[in-house]
């Protein structure tokens, strides 16, 4: 009987591990990152730099929320986090609430909600 063939191009769990280098979750400021942060590059990719990270910073010269990010890297996101972490973290991005400051104390729009509701009864 033989031993189990191992894949020569790391896929899966393993790659992750590598990417992440064997953290499982983002610490310190990019702990509150939900799938909905707006992340923006805030310089150029440096040589030498993981690919990932380059990709990141090549990806977000606009802001891109988290959701889109991963999905175009094919990361999952708490994979996805770490790596933002190590970029937040040296400055080379800024993660943004996708709710500006000044409209996220004043709740929804009573009279539009009215106006959606009204539209419904009259289905």
């Amino acid at each position: 009987m033989s031993a189990p063939r191992r894949p020569s191009d790391p896929s899966g769990l393993e790659r992750y591990y590598v990417l992440t280098g064997g953290r499982s979750g983002p610490g310190g400021s990019a702990s509150s990152l939900d799938v909905a942060t707006l992340v923006v590059s805030r310089s150029d990719p440096v040589p030498g730099m993981q690919h990932e990270h380059e990709e990141i910073i090549r990806r977000c010269r606009e802001p891109l929320s988290a959701a889109e990010l991963g999905a175009h890297l094919g990361l999952p996101f708490n994979i996805l986090a770490v790596l933002l972490s190590d970029l937040l973290d040296t400055g080379r991005v800024e993660a943004r609430d996708p709710v500006p400051a000044h409209d996220a104390g004043r709740g929804p729009d009573l009279a539009l909600l009215e106006e959606v509701l009204s539209g419904l009864e009259r289905l």
